[in-house]
C-alpha cells in the first residue's frame, strides 16, 4: 500500500511537471542561438535558416523552392500571382496551436512567450510579415481577436486592435496588404447563441460594434474584401428557435453592414462564407446556394459574393467544383478558402488542398469566372497537429501554392486541347437548333413542344460519354 502511494505521487509529480511546460513554454529554444530581449523585442530573424522562397521548376528537389508556382510567368493571358492572389491566413499559421478535443496544443513557436499580451500580438505580427516576404506573397487576412487581444470592455479591445492595426501598416509598406479582414464572432461565450442572430439584443448590438471596428481597420489597411463567417448563426434545436425571426435579423445586420461600408467609403467586396454546419447543428448559410437566396430574399444579391472554402463544401455534401461552379453561375463567385478535408472524416479538418486532380477543377472554375479579383486564394489551412517544425509552416504553404499552380497549368493543357469543351458542346448541340433557341429564348410553349415531339416520335438518346470526359481530364494531370 505504501509503494502505491508512493507510485502514486511520483507519477502526479511527472502531471504536474508536464502542465507546468504545458502552461510555459521555452520562448528562444537554444539551438536557434537568439533571445528575447527585456523589452519584449525578437532579436533577429524569425525564421533563421529559411531563404526567400524562389521558383526552380518541377526537377528542384529542395524543399524550399516552388516547383510549379512562377509568379511572374503568363498562363492563358495572365501571370500567375493575377489568377492566384494568394494570402497568409494569420489564424492558422501565428495562432495554430495543434489543440484539439482530445489533446492539448503541439506548437510552441520560438517567438511565443505563452501569454496573449499586446507586446506579444506585436511580436507576432512581425513574423508575420517576415513570413509573407520570404514566402514572397503580397496579401494576408485576418480576424480582429487574433490579431489584437480581447479587453476587459469593448474601448480597451478597440484601442488594443488600433495599437496593432499601426504596427501592421507601418510593416505592409506600399506592396502588401490584406485580402480580407473580419470580425471574430464565434469564440466569445457571449455569442454562444450567435451574433446577428442571437436571442439577447445586446449582443447583436455588440457584434455590430465590432464589425463596424473590423472594417474600419480593414478600410484603413487597405483591404480588398470584408468576410462574414456566420460560424454561430443557426441552432441546436428549433424547439427553442424562432428560425423566421433570426433569419430577419440577419438580414437586418447585413443591411446596415452595407450601408456602413458605403458610409466610410470602403470598395472592397464584402463576402459571405457558407458552412452548413460546426459549430452549430444547423448553420444558415448552409451552402452556395442557401446563401444566394438568402442574399435574393433581402435584396443583397450585388452588395455581396461569396467566399467558398472547398472543406465546408464537402461537409455539406458537395464537391469544392460543385459549390464554385453554383457561386459563379449566380454571379457570386468572390474568393476561395483554399483547403481541403479528409474523406475518411466528417468534419472540418482545414488540410492544406494537395490533390492535383482537385485543385485543376478549382482552377477550371476560376478561370471560367475570369479570375477572382478583387478576391483570390487565402490558406484557410493549419498544419497536422503532429507536424511541429517551423519550416513545416513553409513547406505547408509552398505545396498549397504549388498544387493550385499546376492546376492552373492543367487547365491551360485542357483549353488549349479543346477535347473536353468540344464534349460538351456536341453533347447539347440538339439545342443549337431553331427550336433550342426559342426554348432558351422562352418562346416556345408546350402547345408547340407537344406538336414537335407528335411529328417527331420516340427521340434518340446519345451517350453521356462520362468516361471520355473523366479520361481527357485526367491526360491534363
Amino acid at each position: 500500500m505504501k509503494a502505491g502511494k508512493i507510485l502514486f505521487l511520483c507519477l502526479s509529480l511527472n502531471v504536474i511537471s508536464f502542465v507546468v511546460v504545458i502552461a510555459n513554454p521555452p520562448t528562444c529554444p537554444a539551438d536557434l542561438g537568439k533571445e528575447c530581449s527585456d523589452s519584449g523585442e525578437w532579436d533577429g530573424e524569425f525564421f533563421p535558416g529559411i531563404p526567400n522562397i524562389k521558383y526552380e521548376g518541377p526537377s528542384s528537389k529542395t524543399r524550399f523552392a516552388y516547383k510549379w508556382y512562377n509568379a511572374e510567368e503568363k498562363i492563358l493571358g495572365k501571370k500567375m500571382k493575377d489568377w492566384l492572389r494568394f494570402s497568409v491566413a494569420f489564424w492558422h499559421t501565428f495562432r495554430g496551436t495543434g489543440g484539439d478535443p482530445f489533446g492539448a496544443p503541439t506548437k510552441y513557436w520560438p517567438w511565443e512567450d505563452g501569454t496573449n499580451s499586446l507586446a506579444m500580438a506585436k511580436r507576432r505580427m512581425r513574423a508575420n510579415f517576415e513570413f509573407i516576404n520570404k514566402l514572397g506573397v503580397d496579401r494576408w487576412c485576418f480576424h480582429d481577436r487574433d490579431i489584437a487581444p480581447d479587453g476587459k470592455t469593448l474601448e480597451e479591445s478597440n484601442a488594443n486592435l488600433d495599437e496593432v492595426v499601426a504596427l501592421a501598416k507601418e510593416l505592409q509598406g506600399t506592396k502588401i496588404r490584406p485580402l480580407w479582414g473580419t470580425a471574430q464572432l464565434f469564440m466569445h461565450p457571449r455569442y454562444m447563441h450567435g451574433a446577428a442572430t442571437s436571442s439577447e439584443l445586446g449582443v447583436y448590438a455588440y457584434a455590430a460594434a465590432q464589425v463596424k471596428k473590423a472594417m474600419e481597420v480593414t478600410h484603413y489597411l487597405g483591404g480588398e474584401n470584408y468576410v462574414f463567417w456566420g460560424g454561430r448563426e443557426g441552432y441546436q434545436t428549433l424547439l427553442n428557435t424562432d428560425m423566421g425571426r433570426e433569419l430577419d435579423h440577419m438580414g437586418r445586420f447585413f443591411e446596415a453592414a452595407v450601408a456602413y461600408k458605403k458610409k466610410i467609403g470602403f470598395k472592397g467586396t464584402l463576402l459571405i462564407e457558407p458552412k452548413p454546419q460546426e459549430p452549430t447543428k444547423h448553420q444558415y448559410d448552409w451552402d452556395a446556394a442557401t446563401a444566394a437566396n438568402f442574399l435574393r430574399k433581402y435584396s443583397l444579391i450585388g452588395e455581396f459574393k461569396l467566399n467558398i472554402e472547398c472543406n465546408h463544401a464537402t461537409l455539406s455534401g458537395h464537391s469544392c467544383h460543385h459549390e464554385l461552379e453554383t457561386a459563379r453561375l449566380n454571379g457570386l463567385l468572390g474568393n476561395i478558402d483554399a483547403n481541403t478535408g479528409d474523406p475518411q472524416i466528417g468534419w472540418d479538418t482545414d488540410q492544406f488542398l494537395t490533390d492535383i486532380g482537385e485543385a485543376t477543377l478549382v482552377m477550371l472554375s476560376v478561370v471560367r469566372n475570369g479570375g477572382l479579383a478583387p478576391g483570390g486564394f487565402n490558406f484557410d489551412a493549419k498544419l497536422r497537429r503532429e507536424s511541429t517544425d517551423v519550416e513545416d509552416l513553409f513547406i505547408a504553404h509552398i505545396i498549397g501554392m504549388d498544387t493550385l499552380a499546376r492546376g492552373l497549368r492543367n487547365v491551360a493543357k485542357l483549353i488549349e486541347d479543346g477535347s473536353l469543351s468540344e464534349l460538351v458542346r456536341k453533347r447539347y448541340e440538339s439545342f443549337d437548333t431553331e427550336l433550342g433557341a426559342q426554348i432558351e429564348a422562352g418562346k416556345a410553349d408546350f402547345e408547340m413542344l407537344e406538336k414537335k415531339a407528335l411529328e417527331w416520335g420516340e427521340p434518340e438518346v446519345a451517350s453521356g460519354k462520362q468516361e471520355l470526359a473523366e479520361m481527357i481530364f485526367q491526360s491534363a494531370l
